[in-house]
């Protein structure tokens, strides 16, 4: 009985998957996806440029060089507003942070 089920299951996934297309409906496929492709492409290289500002952004702090503004950045801090607002404990989970630049940072406040 579930052999027969499989069976008719299977027989109604492969019709489905196998429709006829016209080939102007592939052309509009084809145009769709180089559409997407292209949006992706662009919002992936706005989202590397927005990275790349707020590192720098963050490198404006006393004591951040580049290295630790990458940290911070990859830590979910992702402005100068966040630091200075952050815990000390939260700081602190971030690899190159120290006591002495936490210091430095609640100075700001």
């Amino acid at each position: 009985m579930i052999s027969k089920f499989l069976s008719k299951l299977k027989s109604i996934l492969f019709k489905s998957a196998v429709t006829s297309e016209t080939p102007l409906k592939k052309e509009k496929k084809a145009a769709k996806s180089a559409k997407t492709k292209t949006k992706t492409k662009t919002k992936t290289k706005t989202k590397a440029v927005n990275s790349k500002k707020n590192i720098e952004t963050l490198t404006t702090l006393p004591g951040v060089g580049a290295k630790g503004a990458k940290a911070l950045y990859e830590a979910g801090f992702k402005t100068t507003k966040a630091v200075i607002a952050a815990d000390e404990k939260d700081l602190l989970a971030v690899s190159g942070v120290g006591i002495n630049l936490v210091k430095k940072l609640k100075k700001l406040k």
